[in-house]
């Protein structure tokens, strides 16, 4: 009998302590469901959102990274998560317009209006124009590249997510407080880093003409082969008139962007006998855990890598 007994004691103890792990699992499940359903149309606009939405969130990205968010053909996978989304974040300024599959996507996945809220991030910004032909007056959607810009695109992010979820403002403040604090100190030390530059060799040469914000805010010229991805690439007029403009202005060194194909800027830099710095960041963060794997970390990189191969030259 003593020995049933204390089998007894020892099963009710194994029900309670199973009982209690199923319990704290169920807590697990309910705290993660509690979390904001996101999707951003690409890697980012991830990662803005992340900065300010924290723990709160729990974010999936479209546009996998390196790819191009100008021209992209979404997955059923890609309708399933912006269908269980709570919020959709997109760029706008004429990115997600190629092939009209941002449109298209929420169109199908039944989002937009006040019971399934979809913002523009780039809301609030001054656009710049695109100039090729066939593109005239469109908007240039590469704002982020200004990093004031990028300060736009994180206020925003912060009032949307307080909009859906006035319980957490203050966590969404604070956090974009911090955040905004780190952006405008690293805007300020470009604005330092880039006045050693002397002004004639302020010329960035790149694949797409994505730095059009970037020059405004940093005091740079730019060309480039095509204006933007979603155009044809490297057309034997476009690399005609960059080859004349590398030679006019006796630029000494050009870049090529991570998500974009390298064979274009190569044949040029062959033509010219300029060599090709280094890759820049502009549609896309690097993978996770490689340099530029962050908003703040990809503009680093980029305003390193410029400033080194232009004062290179410079001297």
């Amino acid at each position: 009998m003593k020995r049933v007994g204390k089998l007894m004691v020892v099963s009710l103890f194994l029900a309670v302590i199973l009982t209690g792990c199923k319990g704290n699992t169920e807590a697990d499940s309910q705290g993660e469901g509690s979390q904001i359903q996101v999707v951003t149309t690409y890697s980012i606009l991830h990662d803005i959102v992340r900065n300010i939405g924290g723990n709160l969130v729990e974010i999936q990205s479209l546009v996998p990274i390196g790819a191009n968010p100008h021209e992209y053909d979404p997955l059923p996978l890609d309708i399933q998560k912006t269908e269980d989304a709570d919020i959709v974040f997109y760029n706008g300024l004429n990115l997600e317009e190629g092939n009209s599959w941002f449109e298209k996507l929420i169109e199908t996945a039944g989002k937009g209006g006040e019971s399934a809220p979809v913002f523009k991030l780039s809301e609030g910004v001054e656009p710049l124009y695109l100039s090729s032909e066939g593109n005239e007056g469109e908007e240039d959607p590469h704002a982020w590249l200004d990093i004031r810009n990028g300060i736009k695109y994180a206020e925003n992010a912060r009032d949307a997510l307080i909009k859906i979820d006035p319980e957490h403002a203050a966590d969404y403040s604070e956090n974009a407080e911090k955040y905004i604090s780190k952006l405008e100190s690293l805007h300020d030390e470009v604005i330092e880093k880039f006045s050693q530059i002397p002004k004639d060799k302020r010329f960035l040469v790149t694949s797409e003409g994505a730095f059009k914000y970037f020059g405004t805010a940093y005091d740079f010229h730019a060309g480039y082969i095509w204006e933007i991805n979603a155009e044809n690439q490297g057309t034997p007029d476009q690399v005609t008139q960059i080859v004349e403009l590398i030679k006019e202005k006796n630029i000494h060194v050009l870049f090529v962007e991570t998500s974009i194909d390298s064979r274009s800027m190569e044949m040029v830099s062959a033509e010219t006998g300029v060599p090709i710095g280094g890759k820049l960041f502009t549609d896309s963060l690097g993978e996770e855990g490689e340099p530029g794997d962050s908003y703040i970390g990809m503009m680093e990189w980029n305003i390193n890598m410029i400033f080194e191969q232009l004062m290179a030259k410079a001297e």
